[in-house]
């Protein structure tokens, strides 16, 4: 309605039909053209979660740099999933920027705090950079969260032997044995006298 009168506002200002038939092609050529630039900017744009599963494609195929970037848009659209942090995390790790995974794996933390993947994570890592402390302390809070998750007393082991501490290490390995880690097994006949 509101175009309406607009349209015999100009008529009467314009004083002839030929100009306002002109202006209202104008007018219904502007409109279209912007009803289609919406319509494509909104059928067309990936959300958060779009990109998230785009990225885990292609972190599967080992294309890290891609899944950072995407990664990246999804946290652009929704920095609360800390999935994408998490995942991110592997990538930058996978690439060797540490410095990097240790920072989404914290603020993959920060947004669940009960994520033991992401502590235990970041232990390898710091236990890669000869951060130990660090190592163990991550370890030791994936353990916290849950007092039945194996690879973190099997990784918190490895820190203690390279410390120089095998005994308090073969009291991980055991636990990590009696929570099914096979892997774990070897360790023990090796560390635990």
């Amino acid at each position: 309605m509101i175009l309406y009168l607009y349209f015999l506002h100009l008529f009467l200002f314009l004083g002839s039909y030929n100009n306002l038939f002109r202006t209202i092609q104008a007018m219904r050529k502007t409109i279209y053209t912007l009803l289609f630039a919406l319509i494509w900017s909104v059928g067309f744009a990936q959300s958060a979660k779009e990109f998230y599963n785009s990225g885990n494609l292609k972190l599967d195929k080992g294309q890290y740099k891609e899944a950072i970037k995407d990664y990246d848009n999804s946290i652009k659209l929704d920095e609360t999933f800390p999935n994408v942090f998490y995942n991110r995390a592997v990538a930058k790790n996978s690439i060797k920027d540490y410095t990097g995974a240790i920072a989404d794996y914290t603020k993959a933390i920060e947004l669940d705090p009960a994520n033991k993947l992401a502590y235990n994570n970041m232990g390898l890592i710091k236990k890669n950079l000869k951060d130990y402390d660090g190592a163990i302390s991550a370890y030791t809070k994936a353990i916290e969260i849950d007092s039945s998750y194996a690879p973190a007393y099997f990784n918190r082991g490895n820190v203690k032997v390279l410390m120089e501490q095998p005994e308090l290490g073969c009291e991980d390995f055991k636990k990590a044995v009696s929570l099914g880690s096979n892997k774990a097994l070897e360790y023990v006949a090796k560390y635990c006298k």
